[in-house]
């Protein structure tokens, strides 16, 4: 283990890791808990004003049954992804999504006024003033999540998790009650095309992970931050490729993607990290066995180019836009991401045997 506590994973044929798991938080001191409190406190309460922001074009709320599975995301201009975003996780068994959309002008809206579980606002308001849709998701969370298991996830983003393929989502949740765990954490993986970036073509109708199927299985280091004991993942090919340089500002790549709700619940940043702490006490990063699952991240889609000049033009994605110009930059030049270290994804099985997905014993849990 490294001197500031940072866990490095490094993958060949099996999963190599340095340093000692941590199965609960450090103790941190009742002035810190305070602040943490007031935090999340301020948090709640500038979601509880961003409701003004929204406007809502498709309520169908009404339809929400106690214990349905809830998604909530925010997007602007996914028409191409939401087909199968939506396929994907109706075949997991979400039973509504609760989206905002912030002033799309590519058909996502009129498309997701036709879909029959969904529930639609939008918002002409300023994304990074709203804590990247943070606000605006904890504020719909706090109505209509209280009590219930919650995804959130972005629209590049797929959900997956052992046997999943088998399980749907009610038995996972059923599963994490019956050991009274909150949350459920995953790994953010960055999936890349075989070719230069933007060079393929794409059918909405079809798995995104046929045509951007290659991954880094490593190096991923984890560490945990305090006083939250939020885990921080990084690593992976957008490190590799665009922040060699500068690696500390490469994305962070762990999330707690599905939590059971509570209106006294708070997102942090994204949804790396929560409020009250114990919720970031789920998920220990690659090389842990503990249950977590992967997000599949299809961000390298063809559309992926044009959309960077666009978002480097808006300012929009980082709280210093003016760091990060290169970033854009260095996507926009369409390189070719794939080495000959990369690895294909092929099932949840390859991802565990890599150490990227941890374990889940299922068994004495008969699936419905």
């Amino acid at each position: 283990m490294r001197g500031d506590g940072t866990k490095t994973v490094t993958t060949k044929n099996e999963p190599v890791v340095t340093g000692t798991e941590e199965d609960t938080l450090p103790p941190i001191s009742w002035v810190q808990r305070y602040r943490l409190r007031l935090k999340r406190q301020r948090l709640l309460w500038r979601s509880f004003r961003s409701r003004h922001q929204l406007s809502g074009l498709i309520d169908r709320t009404g339809n929400i049954k106690p214990g349905d599975i809830l998604a909530f995301t925010t997007l602007r201009n996914e028409i191409t992804r939401l087909p199968w975003f939506l396929r994907h996780y109706r075949a997991l068994g979400v039973d509504h999504f609760l989206i905002v959309d912030n002033s799309s002008n590519d058909g996502t809206v009129p498309y997701l006024r036709e879909q029959p579980d969904v529930s639609l606002w939008r918002t002409p308001d300023s994304y990074r003033a709203s804590r990247y849709g943070l606000d605006w998701l904890t504020w719909l969370q706090m109505r209509y999540g209280h009590n219930h298991w919650t995804l959130m996830v972005d629209a590049d983003e797929l959900l997956i998790y052992p046997d999943h393929d088998t399980r749907p989502l009610r038995d996972l949740t059923d599963w994490l009650d019956d050991r009274e765990r909150a949350a459920f954490g995953a790994l953010m993986l960055d999936l890349y095309p075989e070719g230069p970036l933007a060079e393929q073509s794409y059918d909405p109708q079809t798995d995104p992970t046929e045509l951007v199927g290659w991954f880094d299985a490593g190096p991923y280091r984890a560490q945990r931050q305090s006083p939250m004991g939020n885990l921080w993942v990084q690593g992976g090919a957008r490190e590799r490729m665009f922040f060699a340089d500068t690696p500390r500002r490469s994305p962070t790549l762990n999330k707690i993607p599905l939590v059971r709700w509570s209106r006294r619940f708070a997102y942090v940043n994204s949804c790396h990290s929560a409020l009250p702490r114990h919720l970031n006490s789920t998920y220990a990063g690659p090389g842990d066995t503990a249950p977590s699952g992967v997000l599949l991240h299809t961000k390298f889609l063809p559309e992926v180019v044009e959309k960077s000049k666009i978002e480097k033009a808006r300012r929009q994605h980082f709280h210093d836009p003016e760091q990060f110009a290169g970033y854009y930059d260095g996507i926009m030049d369409r390189p070719v991401l794939w080495t000959p270290d990369s690895k294909l994804y092929t099932s949840w099985r390859f991802l565990q045997t890599l150490g990227l997905m941890g374990t889940i014993d299922w068994e004495g849990h008969n699936s419905n």
